[in-house]
């Protein structure tokens, strides 16, 4: 009898912290969000009288190198480097390092810009692997193209900056397009705060459905299938409602491998990208952190919203599972490697709130959320939970994450409106409430294997099959 009354009071005691935990975990969001509700109505006054051309005409605006880094990218490459020689920015180089593909990469390369073989002296600053050619365009001056050995994403960024001519570099993946504004948008920072700002990131939005045209976004829609509109909705909620904040607090741990702008000297600094994590641009942004608030240097890691950067997402469950499991499991190891910093109050902010707010909510979060979705209901089956409770964890649950996920809609809806048609508007509030039923439960599995992965030291890519852009051609045909 005192046994089955030990157990009984051991549920509804764990019950009472999981309802306990998704209320602190929902608060925290909801906070992150009044926060960026501000930090977009400033942005929005502020650069409603900004006047870009003044940057694009400046002699004191930074020039720019754009590294791209391509494994295997035969779909997107010819359309990633058009959106690139597009840019409306007044001086920056291209440099795309083909890292070792196996598939028609280079070739497509060379015949789309008729690359001839070149020999260019640069200095060595980061260690790579070896470079087997240079190859420049006579159609496009700023067009450098390096031919290495395989190393993985950040060797070949380290080749990148090692070639980079330019104080700025810009950080991209190859299955991206960035929009031609992008970069006047994204410098604007290093204007304002020159002797401080190392990094800049720019906002990710899901390309799928979207139109492709010469490397440009001609037409944006939503995809038909209902996993990546999900994932736009997730976007957004990271994005708009997370970073953002996070930026504002001083705290922003991440900047997208797809698009972001780094001072080189700085990244040289802490000694370039490292390849001993699965999330290079993560493990970039706390070696900043930590190395800067170790040597006492004023800094400024910060998130724009407006620069926007197209990517194409996940469209089945097998390619989300890959991608997030690795994002995870970088997460996992880079805070293992910075556990310095963690409730360490000479990181300040980052080693008292960020850090401990990534192990507790975002390590532990999928464990809790998942044994709270089987062990709530189970209770109350076996009569050890009222119903009032079972209710009051069922709805919370749910009204939380519709919340959250239909406030970052409505913010981008009275902010941006990227997506004009009231159709894509109301699919994306449908999916707002849908995600909630299914798809955020199947993230948290995927991070529980990234944890078991993770723990048993397993190291891998997860390469990502594309699929491509949508063509102007197929967009008419389909209309």
């Amino acid at each position: 009898m005192n046994w089955a009354l030990w157990v009984a009071r051991a549920i509804e005691g764990f019950n009472a912290f999981v309802l306990a935990y998704f209320l602190a975990l929902n608060i925290s969001y909801i906070l992150l969000f009044f926060v960026s509700l501000r930090e977009v109505l400033t942005f929005l006054r502020r650069t409603f009288f900004s006047d870009y051309q003044q940057i694009l005409r400046s002699d004191m605006t930074l020039p720019i190198s754009m590294i791209c880094p391509a494994h295997n990218e035969e779909k997107t490459i010819v359309d990633t480097v058009r959106s690139l020689q597009m840019l409306n920015y007044p001086e920056f180089e291209i440099i795309v390092v083909n890292d070792g593909s196996k598939d028609q990469t280079l070739e497509r390369l060379l015949e789309a810009y008729d690359l001839r073989r070149v020999d260019r002296v640069y200095k060595r600053s980061l260690p790579t692997k070896s470079v087997r050619a240079l190859y420049a365009s006579p159609m496009v001056p700023n067009l450098v193209v390096v031919d290495k050995e395989n190393g993985g994403k950040a060797d070949a960024l380290n080749c990148g900056i090692n070639l980079s001519r330019y104080p700025l570099f810009s950080s991209m993946d190859a299955d991206s397009v960035i929009e031609d504004d992008a970069l006047l948008k994204a410098v604007k920072p290093f204007m304002e705060w020159p002797e401080e700002t190392v990094a800049v990131g720019g906002i990710v939005r899901c390309a799928n459905g979207c139109t492709v045209h010469e490397g440009r976004v001609t037409h944006i829609a939503l995809p038909r299938q209902l996993l990546p509109v999900f994932q736009v909705v997730e976007y957004l909620r990271a994005f708009l409602s997370g970073r953002l904040g996070w930026s504002a607090l001083r705290g922003l741990l991440l900047i997208s491998g797809a698009f972001g702008v780094y001072r080189k000297s700085a990244v040289v600094e802490v000694g370039g990208y490292d390849s001993s994590t699965d999330t290079e641009d993560l493990e970039l942004v706390m070696a900043l952190h930590a190395v800067y608030r170790e040597r006492k240097k004023p800094y400024r890691i910060v998130f724009v919203p407006d620069p926007v950067c197209w990517t194409e997402v996940p469209g089945n469950w097998r390619m989300l599972r890959r991608q997030r499991n690795r994002w995870h499991r970088g997460m996992l190891q880079s805070l293992s490697r910075y556990r310095r910093m963690m409730f360490n109050p000479q990181y300040g902010i980052m080693g008292l709130v960020v850090l401990p707010y990534f192990l507790i909510f975002e390590t532990m979060g999928p464990f809790i959320e998942t044994l709270g979705y089987v062990s709530v209901p189970l209770a109350w089956a076996l009569g050890l939970l009222n119903t009032k409770f079972f209710l009051l964890f069922f709805v919370l649950a749910v009204a939380f994450g519709v919340f959250l996920s239909v406030a970052a809609i409505l913010l981008e809806e009275i902010s941006y409106r990227r997506y004009p048609s009231w159709s894509d508007l109301w699919k994306l509030l449908f999916c707002g409430v849908a995600e909630n039923f299914g798809f955020r439960q199947t993230l948290a599995v995927f991070k529980i294997q990234a944890f078991w992965e993770y723990l048993r030291g397993l190291r891998r890519w997860g390469k990502l099959e594309r699929v491509g852009f949508v063509k102007a051609t197929e967009h008419t045909r389909a209309a």
